[in-house]
């Protein structure tokens, strides 16, 4: 490789500020210097898509296009990693604890409202959508259930939307509920299977912002909000639980990810389980 190309593809000190107060300005996500390879590895990517010279030029059409580019750019920069039944004691406790506990003092106008909020390409959502129905069973008829799922990078939600997924990254899904809730491909999608419709009709995703506007007012009996406050300041964190406090019916679950906690928010929920979090219906 030439001296050339290297200068071309040296990510600066100066780039890599600005990079990293972009994605925060954008999305209140921090990048660290730990982050740094990641970052240098995904934009060699864009700026290879992009035919540009260098990480400088790519700084200079974010600063000259911003709107424009803003999308592309979060959906190549952004993490998504997840699974089937990630953590999957979250989903015990749906199933074991809280859909018997809503049932039993019987749901508000039979309206049943569950939030993924940074949900990725959809094995949240659809984990969520299994486990209301394994656990509600019957009882579901006469009930309005709907699982709301969002996420700010655009194309993972269309993933998400057509629900196919490789066969062999469905692990965490037990033979019963592969054959019951999904329908395995064929020819050329031989290695593939789709979600049934029974789920995806359970399930609206859209693509939000967290620390944009929210245009739904809730209220939700459950919040999955995981693995995602990991990537916030303090402030910023703080801003967050303070408006999922707000859309969380009083009583409602708040569940994060197994590296996170509410700090001084603690102090208007209750630890009820790993990670899991009840909305307090008299504040301390």
């Amino acid at each position: 490789m030439s001296t050339d190309r290297d200068q071309s593809y040296r990510l600066s000190n100066k780039d890599y500020k600005f990079l990293c107060q972009h994605v925060y300005d954008c999305t209140g996500i921090v990048l660290g210097e730990n982050k740094r390879e990641m970052v240098y590895r995904r934009l060699t990517r864009i700026i290879r898509e992009r035919k540009l010279a260098s990480f400088t030029a790519y700084c200079e059409l974010l600063k000259s296009c911003p709107e424009q580019e803003r999308s592309y750019f979060i959906n190549k920069i952004t993490t998504n990693l997840t699974s089937f039944y990630r953590e999957s004691h979250h989903f015990d406790f749906l199933a074991q604890q809280e859909i018997p506990r809503l049932l039993s003092k019987g749901l508000h106008n039979n309206r049943l409202r569950i939030w993924s909020s940074a949900s990725s390409t959809g094995e949240e959502a659809y984990s969520i959508a299994i486990t209301l129905l394994e656990a509600l069973g019957h009882f579901i008829k006469p009930l309005d259930v709907k699982i709301l799922a969002t996420d700010i990078d655009s194309n993972v939600l269309k993933t998400a939307d057509k629900g196919i997924y490789e066969a062999l990254k469905m692990d965490g899904v037990s033979a019963k509920l592969k054959q019951k809730y999904f329908h395995k491909g064929v020819a050329d999608n031989a290695n593939n299977v789709k979600v049934s419709d029974e789920l995806r009709q359970l399930i609206t995703f859209k693509e939000l912002n967290l620390l944009g506007e929210w245009p739904m007012k809730g209220p939700f009996d459950v919040i999955f909000c995981r693995n995602v406050i990991i990537y916030f300041d303090k402030p910023t964190q703080e801003e967050l639980f303070a408006r999922l406090h707000d859309i969380l019916k009083p009583g409602g679950l708040l569940i994060l990810g197994h590296s996170e906690n509410l700090g001084s928010y603690q102090q208007y929920f209750e630890n009820v389980g790993r990670t899991i979090f009840r909305k307090l219906t008299v504040q301390a």
